[in-house]
């Protein structure tokens, strides 16, 4: 199983990144089939072959993710992918 672990820092306030992070998730859904509910500052997802987070924190996010076997012979692309929407949403 591949692990990615993103930091990805911005300067949005809080309700600004709230609001990038459920743009960049509703991609990742079109993208890979994920599903993904808040918990607190937290959005959870998962999906066929993926399970992890997207944590809000000060300046930053921080996406984690475990990959199942398939997609890790793809973590290039889904990392990449993952870090071109967060560039996209939060700059």
């Amino acid at each position: 199983m591949s692990q990615i672990d993103i930091r990805h820092e911005h300067g949005k306030t809080p309700e600004q990144a709230r609001v990038a992070i459920e743009e960049a998730a509703a991609k990742l859904t079109d993208r890979f089939g994920v599903r993904s509910q808040w918990q607190g500052d937290t959005l959870q997802f998962n999906g066929s072959g993926v399970d992890g987070a997207i944590q809000l924190l000060p300046g930053a996010v921080r996406v984690t993710a475990s990959l199942g076997f398939l997609l890790s012979a793809m973590k290039g692309m889904v990392e990449g992918e993952i870090r071109r929407v967060l560039a996209d949403k939060l700059g």
